[in-house]
């Protein structure tokens, strides 16, 4: 190969390079820098809402188990054999007050009260012999003029007698309303508006005075005892003695399937200590007639029955010109973030009235048209932008 040939292959590719080396950075240098852009902040995405001063209904709620306001054991006062038994006085019968639970056999109760009458007969006929034999020995002693001479002994006007014919036609006047009393007591009626809760009795069986038969709890007032954190005690009235229809007015709720249940109570009192495992107090709600019993049944009505666990709220005192805010707008240490006319974030200490489960009562550090802050913002600062995220809500 010729050196002129040699010289060609190098020389060649040498060239080829040089001239791409050049192209590009003709083209470098031909091209026009990118203008800079300073994207301005809009600010974070918040959601607030406007307050306004308003008075609120303070709502205090709690959860409390359905009792019985009375209970009471049913005892015979009298001996025998059962004789009859209401149909219904089993285990989950209601009764109103007054009707007749079972009665006893009252045969010789009956023949008590014939001796009875018959015994009164006969001390009657004794008081007035004897009243007989003392006239005779007044009119005696007066006809004789010994009146004169000296005082008679009561025993010559047969006074001891007659004070004794007294007495027995007393005590057998009592022995008559001992043994109808007795009578009377052969048959025993619900003491109250009750519900069975325990019976051990039947059809001639025979009871004797003094044993329990039976245990009925009152059903004219349902009892729930509610425990509540002892700050929210302030909020509602409780009765002193003789007040018991000043409390506060309750609504006792259960919810059964889709449906929600509701009873109106009344606060009655309160247990006047507080538990010292909970470190709560508790008081008393009563909701009048629970079964229905003074009523009547409907389709509308369904009984509050013992045992039932409820949720109560108890509307208590109202606070005059308060702002209430959603629970999670309240930030560290009692404060807000609000939203000022240039869309700035500030953080405002406020006045906390009252911490409810789902809303915060505030008084004072913020005004009438304020927008309260919803959002949680990460990192926030005072000064911050802010804008809308959406159409303000509705005070």
């Amino acid at each position: 190969m010729s050196k002129k040939a040699i010289l060609l292959k190098i020389a060649l590719p040498i060239a080829i390079l040089l001239a791409g080396f050049a192209g590009m950075q003709l083209m470098v240098h031909s091209r026009s820098s990118p203008k800079k852009e300073v994207k301005e902040s809009k600010g974070v995405l918040v959601e607030v809402k406007r307050v306004t001063r308003e008075d609120l209904p303070v709502a205090v709620v709690g959860t409390g188990t359905v009792g019985a306001g009375q209970e009471a054991s049913i005892t015979p006062q009298v001996n025998g054999r059962v004789a009859y038994l209401a149909p219904g006085f089993v285990v989950g019968g209601l009764f109103r007050e007054g009707d007749l639970l079972f009665r006893i056999e009252d045969t010789d109760y009956r023949l008590a009260i014939e001796r009875a009458k018959a015994a009164i007969a006969k001390a009657r006929l004794d008081l007035a012999t004897i009243e007989g034999q003392a006239r005779v020995a007044r009119i005696e002693w007066e006809r004789l003029r010994l009146a004169e001479t000296r005082e008679p002994s009561p025993l010559v006007f047969y006074e001891p007698q007659l004070e004794n014919a007294r007495a027995n036609v007393d005590s057998a006047e009592a022995a008559l309303s001992q043994a109808e009393l007795d009578l009377a007591r052969t048959s025993v009626h619900a003491p109250f508006p009750c519900l069975v809760r325990s019976e051990e009795i039947d059809l001639g069986q025979y009871v004797t005075v003094g044993k329990s038969v039976a245990t009925v709890a009152g059903t004219g007032a349902a009892e729930i005892v509610v425990p509540l954190p002892l700050e929210e005690m302030q909020w509602i009235t409780i009765p002193r003695k003789g007040d018991a229809g000043n409390g506060s007015k309750a609504s006792v709720t259960l919810a059964v399937g889709d449906q929600v249940l509701a009873w109106k109570g009344r606060v009655v009192r309160s247990l006047r200590e507080v538990d010292p495992r909970g470190r709560m107090a508790r008081v008393v709600v009563a909701v009048a007639d629970p079964y229905n019993l003074d009523r009547g049944e409907g389709p509308e009505r369904r009984d509050l029955e013992f045992g039932m666990f409820v949720d109560v709220e108890i509307r208590g005192k109202t606070l005059a010109g308060v702002f209430a805010v959603p629970r999670s707008a309240l930030r560290d240490g009692d404060t807000v973030w609000t939203m000022d006319d240039e869309g700035r974030l500030r953080v405002t200490p406020v006045a906390v009235v009252r911490r409810g489960r789902d809303t915060v009562v505030l008084r004072d550090g913020i005004e009438e048209g304020d927008r309260v802050v919803l959002t949680n913002i990460s990192g926030a600062a005072e000064g911050m932008q802010l804008r809308l995220a959406e159409e303000e809500r509705p005070g």
